[in-house]
């Protein structure tokens, strides 16, 4: 069942609000979510509303360029990123560890194996 959620960076300057139904997040062994411990969900970038922060991140692409990792310019975490799905619609995977209230131990957690891709 979807619900609105809100989240951000450690310091308070990136804010948002997603709309999802998070039943599972994905764990991926690539070289960057692997060292970071990112635990996303992905919603339609419809669904996910920037609150504060828009001038305040930086943009990190690696391998193929497709996602734009945005990361606090203050604090350097890594809240939210933005790409495509594999069906080309615009979607945001929102890193469940920086939402508000949610507890990611209670998630079911899928394992993806980035570094072979």
């Amino acid at each position: 069942m979807k619900q609105t959620y809100f989240g951000g960076c450690q310091c308070g300057k990136v804010r948002y609000q997603a709309t999802a139904d998070i039943g599972e997040v994905m764990s991926c062994n690539c070289s960057r979510c692997a060292k970071l411990g990112w635990l996303p969900s992905f919603v339609p970038a419809p669904d996910f509303k920037l609150l504060s922060g828009e001038g305040g991140t930086s943009d990190y692409q690696f391998n193929r360029h497709v996602i734009h990792h945005l990361f606090c310019s203050t604090c350097g975490i890594e809240s939210f990123a933005r790409g495509k799905g594999p069906d080309g619609a615009e979607m945001v995977a929102i890193n469940v560890r920086c939402l508000e209230g949610v507890d990611p131990s209670a998630l079911k957690v899928k394992s993806v194996d980035g570094r072979s891709r």
